[in-house]
């Protein structure tokens, strides 16, 4: 049974695994280029730079889960909040904050469980609408226990000054983007293993999976668990980048924004979710100049989303692996290597 569940396995992946780079090598170098750009950049886009670290844990999260996995999640934006609000409430407390981001994406992981318990025997639309419920339920939560999470004002969070020998802003890129390259890392090195062949085989025939000895729900269930603790990770990124929590940050318009980035990026992909998080980045602060220019704040709001839709259409129209499958042509691939041709007498 376990020869037969590897051979299926394989032959449902056989295309994607012909080549692959190594996770510890392609790490290593986003930490140099990372730390090279803290040093070159300006305080706000060193800034930008952090916040697409803390978007990352999430996109890459989410396309394990979206594209490998084929489950659809429209509440990651509520697991954020879940990490960014037990983020708040610990350093509020304690100010240990390498301790208070272990138990925030604990506490996260536990939730994550929860749902995908439920998510296990639901399919399609079902789940989508589950994971939309927690979307919209979690902010509410923070209304009814106003005396805990201070309602819709919010928490700030305590966090110690950086060291001396660097800026606020080279510490927030520094801390999300070791976060970042810490879950790409681990996602790497998990979808390459048994445990990503058997994802990749519940997304593609499920029935087939379970002929070849695979346990449908705990495969969903545990993948599942691990988009989650990425979200959570991400989520407690952010109340650190904000020094603050509260449900505006955290509307049900972010978990749209987060599944259009994996899908525009390249679904099951790690670079589609790199480049997902930089279109998270990059587009709302283009609207949002844009904004600024006319004057008017309900055109900032609704641009952003009018971006990410144009976009999402160009994307599919042009490449509907999404932009991280982009190749260049062979023909160009042709020109390119061809040595130019020495004229006669020269």
């Amino acid at each position: 049974m376990t020869v037969l569940r590897d051979r299926v396995t394989t032959r449902m992946i056989a295309p994607v695994t012909r080549r692959r780079l190594n996770p510890f090598l392609m790490v290593a170098l986003g930490a140099v280029l990372v730390v090279a750009l803290t040093y070159t950049l300006p305080p706000f886009r060193i800034y930008q730079l952090a916040t697409i670290g803390a978007y990352l844990c999430v996109t890459a999260g989410l396309t394990v889960l979206t594209g490998l996995n084929g489950q659809l999640s429209l509440g990651h934006g509520a697991l954020m909040a879940t990490g960014a609000y037990t983020l708040a409430l610990w350093q509020n407390k304690f100010n240990l904050l390498a301790v208070g981001i272990v138990v925030a994406v604990l506490v996260t992981t536990v939730a994550g469980l929860v749902i995908g318990l439920a998510a296990a025997r639901l399919r399609g639309p079902y789940l989508a609408g589950l994971t939309l419920a927690v979307a919209v339920v979690v902010p509410s939560v923070t209304s009814t226990f106003d005396e805990t999470f201070n309602s819709d004002q919010g928490l700030s969070v305590i966090l110690n000054p950086p060291p001396e020998s660097m800026t606020v802003e080279q510490w927030q890129a520094w801390v999300c983007w070791g976060g970042a390259l810490v879950t790409v890392l681990a996602l790497a090195l998990v979808t390459r293993g048994r445990f990503g062949r058997d994802m990749r085989a519940v997304r593609d025939d499920e029935t087939a999976a379970k002929l070849a000895g695979i346990s449908i729900a705990r495969t969903q269930v545990w993948t599942f668990v691990i988009s989650a603790a990425g979200a959570g990770l991400g989520g407690a990124l952010f109340a650190v980048l904000a020094q603050s929590v509260s449900p505006g940050a955290f509307p049900l318009t972010l978990s749209l924004f987060l599944v259009m980035a994996i899908v525009i990026g390249g679904l099951g992909r790690l670079s589609g979710a790199v480049i997902g998080a930089f279109l998270l980045v990059a587009l709302p602060a283009v609207a949002h100049e844009i904004g600024e220019a006319s004057g008017s704040q309900r055109l900032e709001g609704n641009l952003a989303l009018t971006f990410f839709g144009v976009v999402l259409v160009v994307v599919m129209l042009a490449a509907p692996g999404g932009l991280a499958s982009l190749r260049i042509p062979r023909s160009w691939r042709a020109r390119l290597g061809r040595k130019p041709a020495h004229r006669a007498g020269s």
